[in-house]
């Protein structure tokens, strides 16, 4: 059974995660991965889920205030033998509800077009195509998302 825990940027399993999340992306992102990079640094990040399968992490995700009304959702990973089992569902949920109990409105987000898998999980949780925000504004390779909580 999954086990969830709310903690924050600081915890070692999360570190840990987003390294692997980190190295997967400068494949998938390829000559993007600079650009995308230096907006997902994790040191002052407060809310943070990170998922355990018999005491053993295997996925994360955080909420970071954007503005009074919204939450974003940044580092979203499931290691790879791990995936096709809802953790990442599991995660997104914990991570809504986190972001309504502190009184948020909505969640948004941005991901890759090569991301294929994160947009389907977004699409499959009821997360609907916004136009680009932000540094993403005028970005060909980005989608972003949101979901009213």
């Amino acid at each position: 059974m999954i086990q969830l825990k709310r903690t924050n940027s600081n915890n070692s399993d999360f570190i840990e995660l987003v390294k692997e999340l980190d190295a997967y992306l400068k494949i998938v992102d390829g000559d993007d991965h600079s650009f995308y990079n230096q907006y997902n640094s994790i040191e002052t990040i407060k809310h943070v889920v990170v998922a355990y399968l018999d005491f053993t992490p295997i996925g994360c995700g955080a909420i970071k205030k954007l503005d009074n009304t919204s939450m974003e959702i940044k580092r979203m990973f499931v290691s790879p033998k791990t995936r096709g089992h809802g953790v990442a569902t599991s995660i997104l949920i914990e991570l809504e509800t986190w972001a309504k109990e502190l009184n948020y409105k909505k969640c948004i987000l941005e991901t890759g077009k090569r991301q294929v898998e994160a947009i389907q999980l977004y699409k499959k949780n009821d997360y609907k195509i916004i136009p680009n925000y932000g540094q993403y504004k005028n970005v060909e390779n980005s989608f972003c998302f949101e979901k009213h909580i």
